[in-house]
């Protein structure tokens, strides 16, 4: 895990776009502790840059930039590909120097040109250059679960693996003029959007290839999540396959020559990584728990229950509104691009790295994929709300309650606005209001958002799985644990994700997955046997902190001088009387003060 960036250009001098790459490695120093590197090939107007977080090969031999023996490649990666050795013994004529993966990447794109990357299991963001065929291939893994972003402009491309590393350099980007906008619809910046204008998320499963010669680029997809049929439909045999698929994503999750260990939360998803993982782990695991003084937010009673009687080697921290407010200040510069659900990333990153670990895994992904959020009850109701006349939808806003007020998002008749009625922030009528611009323009933004079109075939429960994968958890929940674990050096893995479990998941029934009694009851069945019951059977408690009593009793966001907005201001008096939820607080200040 490290962090990445890189200049494309044949129209400036190599010393600048050196000076640049230099800029943009320095800013994400914190993302890759253990070394930094940069290369080029100055005939070739090509300078790529590497922060390294090392988990393989500790040895300098794992350095980056890496070239091949005769310098036609060159690689900037960062990501862990858990089947590395496997692709090692295929590529067994190649004189493989180190232990990395990698070296493994470079020897695969040698014998196998882009195909390699469709065989990459795992997490990755990477650009990879070739001499010879004077191409570079800006890539991102299939779940998306690595950051990536690129600007081509003027026959220049510029990539990195956070947006902070482009302000670093003297091409001036400018802000992105809706971004704010996008921010108080979704309470994130939605991909391919950011916060500057010209700069994009490279889309998941894609890569680009940058054409050297001329500057250009184009995108083409290497690996799609199309769904497959559904032949399981026997509840026995799915949980096997479920049993089976995670244990092996664990497994391979698992592998680094650093110290690694799982966050408890006590809740299913992590209860199931944590037992599981100590059961392939073949040492002592290393397990690390947060709590709270104001007991309604604690779960050291679900974790206590796991961890008695286990040789764990566990850790539990309190974190106090004191840690709270000392630390303010250095999560919002952490951030990197406005979002909602980061405080409590930062914290269990920052005590994990204080243990020694350097990969964490993390239960991030099972509500998506096995139906936990109440969307997934939800979608029926949406189809049907959704076919009132949009006059009716729209006039939602003049009632008083907000969440009914939501109904406004369902008149654009698709599926973001079915996401923004479940899970919007504010609607077009307070965001017009909050940047004093038009709703005609707010609506106009919002109800064209790009968004795949092939949904339509997709049940009830796939549709909710569809909507919290690849707009909620991609947009919110996997950038915000990647920006602030890395503002510690740290790496978080996610198993739910692994790529051979999602085709394992993709041949079972949606009934199976979604329709059951429980939320998450095909999860729950396949591991029964080690989960004590206290765990499954209580009410969904998300990982959360006291937001509420923390925020209203801090002064940057209760000051009313940080809003220049009026409407802002009668916000923010509401939050102070209980009539506001705590993000949408969050989300004025950082709109009104953030930089």
């Amino acid at each position: 895990m490290c962090r990445i960036s890189g200049i494309i250009s044949k129209l400036e001098s190599q010393q600048s776009i050196l000076a640049n790459v230099q800029a943009m490695c320095r800013v994400m120093a914190h993302g890759g502790p253990d070394g930094e590197g940069v290369d080029d090939f100055g005939e070739q107007g090509v300078a790529f840059g590497h922060r390294r977080l090392a988990l393989l090969d500790l040895t300098e031999a794992g350095h980056q930039p890496m070239a091949d023996a005769e310098r036609r490649y060159l690689l900037t990666y960062n990501g862990e590909i858990y089947n590395y050795q496997e692709l090692k013994s295929e590529l067994r004529n190649y004189p493989f120097k180190t232990g990395t993966d990698t070296e493994v990447i470079l020897a695969g794109y040698a014998t196998w040109g882009v195909d390699v990357f469709s065989k990459l299991k795992g997490m990755f963001a990477l650009c990879l250059f070739d001499k010879k065929a004077k191409v570079s291939y800006i890539v991102r893994d299939p779940g998306g679960i690595k950051p990536l972003y690129y600007s081509n402009n003027n026959g220049t491309t510029v990539f990195a693996s956070e947006i902070r590393a482009f302000k670093a350099t003297n091409y001036n980007f400018r802000e992105n003029p809706n971004w704010k906008v996008y921010f108080l619809a979704f309470g994130h910046i939605p991909e391919p959007y950011t916060t500057l204008e010209n700069v994009s998320v490279l889309p998941k499963g894609c890569f680009a290839i940058v054409n050297h010669q001329t500057g250009t680029y184009t995108l083409q997809r290497f690996n799609g999540n199309g769904s497959e049929a559904h032949p399981i439909r026997n509840e026995e045999s799915a949980i096997h396959l479920v049993n089976k698929g995670l244990s092996e994503a664990v497994q391979s999750h698992l592998i680094a020559d650093a110290k690694i260990g799982v966050f408890l939360s006590g809740g299913i998803d992590s209860s199931i990584l944590t037992l599981v993982a100590h059961k392939n782990s073949g040492a002592k695991l290393h397990t690390l728990s947060i709590n709270f003084q104001e007991e309604e937010f604690s779960e050291k009673t679900y974790q206590d229950l796991l961890t008695a009687g286990k040789d764990f080697q566990h850790s539990t921290y309190m974190v106090t509104y004191k840690d709270f407010e000392e630390n303010f200040n250095k999560i919002l510069k952490a951030i990197d691009q406005p979002s909602n659900d980061c405080i409590n990333s930062w914290f269990v990153s920052k005590y994990a790295r204080e243990q020694g670990l350097k990969a964490v895994l993390s239960g991030v992904g099972a509500d998506e994929i096995f139906g936990g959020y109440p969307s997934f009850k939800k979608m029926r109701l949406i189809k049907h709300l959704q076919q009132l006349p949009k006059w009716m939808l729209r006039s939602s806003s003049l009632i008083p309650s907000m969440r009914v007020r939501r109904l406004h998002y369902l008149s654009y008749k698709n599926t973001i606005g079915q996401y923004l009625f479940l899970r919007g922030f504010f609607t077009p009528a307070v965001i017009a209001r909050l940047l004093n611009m038009s709703e005609s323009k707010v609506d106009k933004l919002l109800a064209h958002f790009p968004v795949d079109p092939n949904l339509s075939g997709l049940s009830d429960g796939e549709k909710a799985s569809w909507i919290e994968t690849n707009l909620y958890m991609q947009n919110q929940l996997l950038r915000d644990t990647d920006v602030m674990s890395m503002s510690h050096g740290l790496e978080i893995r996610v198993p739910y994700l692994d790529q051979d479990l999602d085709k394992f998941l993709r041949q079972i029934d949606p009934k199976l997955k979604f329709e059951q009694d429980r939320p998450k009851q095909l999860l729950i069945n396949s591991f029964r046997d080690m989960l004590p019951e206290r765990i499954w059977n209580r009410p969904k408690m998300g990982f959360t902190f006291p937001f509420a009593n923390w925020l209203k009793r801090n002064e940057q966001i209760t000051n009313l001088n940080h809003y220049p907005n009026g409407y802002a201001k009668e916000l923010i008096n509401k939050f102070k009387k209980g009539r506001l939820h705590w993000s949408k607080a969050f989300a004025l200040y950082q709109v009104f003060h953030v930089d």
